[in-house]
């Protein structure tokens, strides 16, 4: 855990240098930046503690929160508002899963069919209740990894790009094209994995690549649909992200939470034309939404009234593709492009092997998106190790798990707040 280190306010002679975001130098994911001139985003972002800077007198100052790392920015512009320890390490829990559907649904045709492997059907604690051997329409699979954090759905739409590990390499070398250098990505769902990190910098940019793919977009913001977990039986699922229907102007997000990562949060909301990306890792848990309504509602008051202490940095340039792989709501490209680039370290000394040229996968494309939505299902052998005496199940209700047979709504305890 890291010590808490005192808030920073920096001085309004230092907006120059807040506003600087030069091009940094290249590096190997989990790598740490060789100074504060070489931190992506700006030299602010560079220390632990809090880093905001005022424009005259504070008309509100910034709400504190119980997490290690978060970031306020505005999607729009990509200038941070403010941020504390913005490229600290930290488990992300479930929080990777938006890594790792921005980088599958460009890849991976909506209305296609994927098989569950024994191993997907096997991950547990929190999934959608996935039957080896069956197969199951991609489109479904998204949903249910970003509505419900269905951990068994993360496996199976990694596998479907030929195999776990060729699935790892492309979400690892899509974090490099998005230049964040911060994530050591080991397991699709972020369950828990030796050296496993992100930093609430770097899910900042992976949420700005989010919210510019529609697919995405729909998957995420989807309350509640159906789901056949096997013939003639079906899961009614419900969206956990409870702002969604008590924030006004919110857009989506995503939870998480495991032991050692604590609750972990993606926050997405429009207010007057103006987007704002809020993410908090190494959080008290049950404390990350409404820490995330804090930071944004800061944000929405303070926007244009702070100056910006760094600057959510654009993808890196890619090859012109030769044909777009779909329209599934991603960039146009291949994988390829993907391939490419550099693996992160995979934490046994080595490097995770990248696959040039483009990753068949057979009956896979891309077409229009899906809008099935999908809850977990929490019963039988997928009940968390937690309740037999695991150390660090990985999901994201530790306080109150629901039972097997009610979906997982966001939480009544709070009315709609502003």
């Amino acid at each position: 855990m890291r010590l808490r280190a005192r808030r920073l306010v920096v001085p309004g002679a230092a907006l120059a240098l807040a506003c600087l975001a030069a091009a940094p130098l290249p590096a190997t994911a989990g790598q740490s930046p060789a100074s504060a001139a070489a931190t992506v985003g700006g030299p602010l972002l560079a220390g632990h503690g809090t880093v905001v800077q005022y424009v005259g007198r504070p008309a509100r100052k910034v709400p504190a929160v119980p997490a290690s790392a978060w970031v306020v920015a505005d999607a729009s512009t990509g200038q941070v508002l403010a941020a504390k320890d913005p490229h600290g390490r930290f488990g992300p829990a479930s929080t990777m899963k938006v890594l790792t559907a921005i980088t599958l649904i460009p890849l991976l045709k909506p209305g296609s069919m994927v098989l569950a492997s024994k191993a997907a059907a096997d991950t547990e604690p929190m999934d959608a209740g996935l039957v080896a051997g069956r197969r199951y329409r991609v489109s479904d699979l998204f949903t249910a990894l970003l509505t419900i954090s269905a951990n068994d759905a993360a496996v199976a739409l990694t596998e479907a790009t030929g195999s776990l590990a060729k699935g790892m390499a492309l979400i690892n070398a899509e974090a490099h094209h998005l230049q964040a250098y911060d994530v050591v990505a080991k397991r699709p769902n972020g369950l828990p994995a030796d050296g496993q990190v992100e930093s609430a910098y770097d899910e900042a940019l992976i949420a700005r690549q989010a919210l510019a793919m529609p697919a995405f977009m729909k998957y995420d913001s989807t309350l509640s649909a159906k789901f056949e977990v096997k013939p003639r039986h079906w899961e009614t699922l419900v969206n956990q992200n409870w702002l969604l229907t008590k924030y006004r102007g919110a857009l989506g997000g995503k939870i998480g939470w495991t032991v050692a990562s604590e609750a972990t949060y993606v926050g997405l909301a429009r207010r007057n034309g103006v987007t704002l990306i809020v993410t908090i890792l190494h959080c008290t848990p049950l404390q990350e939404i409404t820490s995330a309504v804090k930071l944004l509602n800061w944000g929405f008051a303070m926007n244009g009234k702070v100056s910006a202490v760094g600057t959510l940095v654009p993808p890196l340039a890619a090859p012109a593709a030769k044909h777009s792989i779909g329209k599934h709501g991603g960039q146009a490209g291949d994988a390829a492009r993907l391939a490419k680039a550099p693996a992160a370290d995979s934490g046994s000394g080595g490097q995770l092997a990248l696959y040039a040229g483009v990753i068949a996968v057979t009956g896979l494309g891309l077409g229009g998106a899906g809008t099935l939505a999908c809850r977990r299902r929490l019963a039988g052998k997928h009940r968390s190790s937690l309740d037999r005496g695991g150390s660090d199940p990985g999901g994201d209700h530790p306080m109150a798990e629901p039972s097997a047979d009610r979906g997982l709504a966001g939480p009544d305890r709070l009315a709609r707040v502003s």
